[in-house]
């Protein structure tokens, strides 16, 4: 796939035919966890949230299937409670502290900064730790030094140069995240290139211009329109849908981006002699994808949100197919043995989403 390949593994690739990743799931079993994880976590102010996010990991990780193995979540509950613990038990000390003593407060708030790129870290590796395949469990290696930079001191910097650079600091990001990632003791390999975000950047930021300048000479058009005192209740009511038409804008715009990176990303990584990736996620038909569903969710209230959540994983499935070499077989568990550490656990409230769907 890249200059990194060995000739052997292109032979294998050569010579294998894709394995299409698919999601069994379905709107309907979705909402039921759904609706009782809500539930739930309402009645018990929210402790029932580890349990939710559980049983809602293991049932999208139970339901992908590649090459006719399916996904696991290991985590439990427990593991997830801490963290947010942690997170309450912060911003608890951090809001007293700022009330009474507002410089103390300011240094916590610096400090906590600071933290962020270590917890990021420890967030990746229990994810990660936590996720297994053909029982085989994924790993992640990155170090507080390279997180730091690409989390904290390159955004800063972007700030200088108006945010030109930043895409550019989100390949970084990307590229840190992905290359650190291990499926037992193999290392995904990716090549990323800065353009391919500043030209998916550019495409978006000039669509969003001209997107909103038609709306908005729509909007004049409307309004120079002269209307009788009884007909002000149809302006209202378009003044109303103007909330669902910027989401629907923002989430097609976003889905455009996504899927340019995304694509970007899995066409150019693999894990030598184990597997092969390829995303052809369409940009109109994602961006339709997360428009739609935006507006389903603002206009039934949030009840739409687990038939859109399994649709637009469903939609990435589709779009994702990883060539599966022979050496997958001889991969081995180096985490096999090895137990989460608090630190991890405790952290895994920044979970960054990096799966296939």
């Amino acid at each position: 796939m890249d200059s990194t390949s060995t000739p052997a593994a292109a032979e294998a690739a050569s010579h294998s035919t894709p394995s299409q990743l698919q999601f069994t799931g379905n709107g309907k079993e979705y909402f039921g966890i759904w609706i009782v994880n809500m539930l739930l976590t309402l009645v018990t102010l929210g402790i029932y949230s580890a349990w939710a996010t559980v049983r809602t990991k293991q049932y999208f990780y139970g339901h992908t299937l590649l090459d006719g193995h399916r996904f696991d979540y290991l985590a439990t509950p427990i593991q997830i409670l801490k963290g947010r613990l942690l997170a309450v038990g912060l911003f608890v000390i951090y809001s007293v502290v700022s009330s009474y003593f507002p410089l103390v407060g300011a240094i916590m708030a610096f400090a906590l900064v600071l933290l962020v790129p270590w917890m990021i870290n420890q967030g990746l590796k229990f994810s990660m730790r936590m996720t297994r395949y053909r029982n085989i469990r994924f790993a992640f290696k990155g170090n507080l030094g390279e997180a730091m930079v690409n989390f904290v001191v390159l955004p800063f910097v972007s700030i200088f140069t108006l945010y030109l650079l930043m895409p550019w600091v989100l390949k970084r990001i990307d590229a840190y995240i992905h290359s650190n990632i291990r499926y037992g003791d193999k290392p995904v390999q990716v090549q990323l290139e800065g353009k391919e975000y500043y030209a998916a950047a550019l495409l978006v930021m000039l669509l969003g211009i001209l997107v909103m300048m038609l709306l908005g000479l729509a909007f004049k058009l409307a309004g120079g329109i002269n209307m009788n005192p009884d007909e002000l209740g149809s302006v209202n009511f378009g003044m109303f849908l103007i909330v669902p038409l910027y989401l629907f804008v923002i989430s097609a715009l976003q889905g455009i981006y996504q899927a340019l990176i995304r694509n970007h990303i899995l066409n150019n990584a693999q894990i030598e002699d184990v597997a092969e990736f390829k995303s052809t996620l369409a940009p109109q038909r994602y961006a339709l994808i997360l428009a739609t569903n935006a507006m389903a969710i603002v206009l039934t209230a949030g009840l739409a949100f687990p038939w859109a959540k399994v649709r637009k994983v469903k939609a990435l499935a589709q779009a994702t197919q990883v060539v599966v070499l022979p050496g997958a077989d001889q991969v081995l568990d180096t985490a096999q043995q090895a137990d989460s550490s608090f630190a991890e656990e405790a952290a895994n409230v920044f979970d960054v989403d990096i799966s296939l769907t």
